[in-house]
């Protein structure tokens, strides 16, 4: 349900988007009014993307319902600064267009800072919580059309030209809101009690264009000077190293093999999770931890033992497919208004239609034997990249991939039998620091 003080409602989880929404409304007032009054041509993806809406009937239908469908009434009519919502897919793709030459950045309008990590998250937010829209983002011709959209938004984050956001002024990543809260985020651990600045935990050089960072991505996949994040017990083969620097989201025991994944408490579903993998099967009734990332942290996943990748490899999935229950198509009755909180706080949810790295590990304790890792794209920061490969013998807190341009969230999962324990928490407001310990096997 739509909080009654929607302008104050913590908008997601992760500081992927601004905590006030009204804040959000109006960058996205702002990027609005940018894209229509460009009058660039339309990248060849997005021109792409426009035939098929206008060649395909089920996705034109779906993308028109999608917008039709999006509340006629205050908050949905139009944002805070009195622009109209997108209400068609002509309007979508002009921002769309706008958006693919765009870093995330930080907003502040009307001295209401925060970050916009999602930008195209951002522009879907309202009608992605439609009925038409839960059918859309579940069709497998639009998420093949939506990741090549955002393959083409990745070679921009890639190109020197994303870099200009790293600048110090109060609205880049190192003016003096960004550069604090990404210092903060950072500061847990053994690092908390330390009066470290950004320069001093990350590789970068202050002194440089930038802080030396050649592009967007080259920022968001940077990585921790050498002491920063040590490697929990690394001669104690029973204890659990963390392999994101991530906020404990849930931990489930004796999870089933297939479950109602899609409901209002997301319950595990483990044979969609792992892909119906052969291996698959040997986790039900096993235990599952999941954690999620914030968009100011460290993106990259480690090793959280020591042993052999017996398998590694990306599933493509969905990318802005939320469940019912958070929109006008809520089974439940009465349920009209949109939940603002969307598909970042459908974690559990994500795990079994996202796109999403599977990564099986044999450890070298026979206690734990075959584990798995599950790297969960979100939204626009979907790219899931493994960097470890099949029979690679790997050690407790070595690097085996990493999220880029971002990522949501991240799963570990042991199977029955596996008598693992002393998990953080979940609800905690500090991160688990990366290569930690995270839990023992007994």
């Amino acid at each position: 349900m739509l909080p009654k003080d929607h302008t104050h409602h913590l908008h997601h989880l992760g500081n992927w988007m601004p905590a006030n929404h009204e804040a959000h409304r109006e960058w996205l007032g702002g990027v609005i009014d940018e894209a229509d009054s460009s009058d660039k041509e339309f990248h060849p993806v997005i021109q792409e993307f426009k035939t098929l809406i206008e060649t395909n009937t089920r996705v034109y239908l779906l993308l028109e319902g999608m917008f039709e469908e999006v509340p006629n009434k205050k908050p949905y009519r139009e944002d805070p600064t009195g622009h109209p919502e997108i209400r068609d897919y002509n309007h979508f793709l002009r921002v769309l267009n706008h958006l693919l030459t765009t870093a995330p950045s930080w907003t502040d309008k009307a001295h209401r800072v925060g970050l916009v990590g999602l930008p195209i998250n951002a522009v879907l937010d309202w009608p992605m919580g439609t009925p038409s829209g839960y059918a859309l983002f579940l069709d497998p011709e639009i998420n093949t059309m939506l990741k090549k959209i955002l393959n083409a938004w990745g070679d921009f984050l890639r190109s020197p030209a994303s870099a200009d956001v790293l600048n110090t002024t109060k609205t880049g990543w190192f003016g003096e809101t960004g550069c604090r809260d990404l210092t903060v985020a950072a500061k847990v651990g053994p690092t908390a009690a330390k009066t470290l600045e950004f320069h001093e935990m990350f590789h970068c050089d202050p002194s440089a264009a930038n802080y030396g960072f050649k592009s967007w991505n080259d920022f968001f996949t940077r990585t921790f000077r050498d002491g920063m994040r040590p490697v929990a017990e690394p001669d104690n083969s029973r204890v659990i190293a963390n392999a994101c620097e991530s906020k404990p989201y849930r931990l489930a025991h004796n999870v089933k093999g297939r479950d109602k994944f899609w409901i209002k408490s997301q319950p595990y579903s483990v044979l969609d999770m792992l892909a119906h993998d052969p291996y698959a099967e040997q986790f039900i009734g096993g235990t599952v931890y999941q954690a999620f990332l914030s968009a100011l942290s460290y993106h990259r996943w480690h090793a959280p033992v020591s042993g052999k990748v017996v398998k590694a490899f990306v599933k493509d999935g969905t990318y802005y497919s939320e469940p019912l229950f958070e929109g006008v198509g809520n089974p439940q009755p009465h349920s009209q208004d949109i939940d603002m909180a969307g598909q970042v706080t459908s974690q559990g949810y994500i795990t079994a239609t996202a796109t999403r790295a599977i990564i099986f590990i044999e450890a070298d304790d026979p206690a734990i034997s075959l584990m798995a890792f599950i790297g969960v794209g979100m939204a626009e920061v979907s790219t899931c990249v493994i960097t470890v490969k099949e029979g690679q013998h790997i050690t407790k807190g070595d690097e085996i991939g990493m999220f880029q341009f971002g990522g949501s969230t991240h799963v570990l999962l042991f199977r029955p039998g596996v008598n693992v324990s002393g998990f953080p928490e979940p609800g905690m407001e500090e991160n688990t620091p990366v290569r930690s310990r995270l839990a023992v096997v007994s």
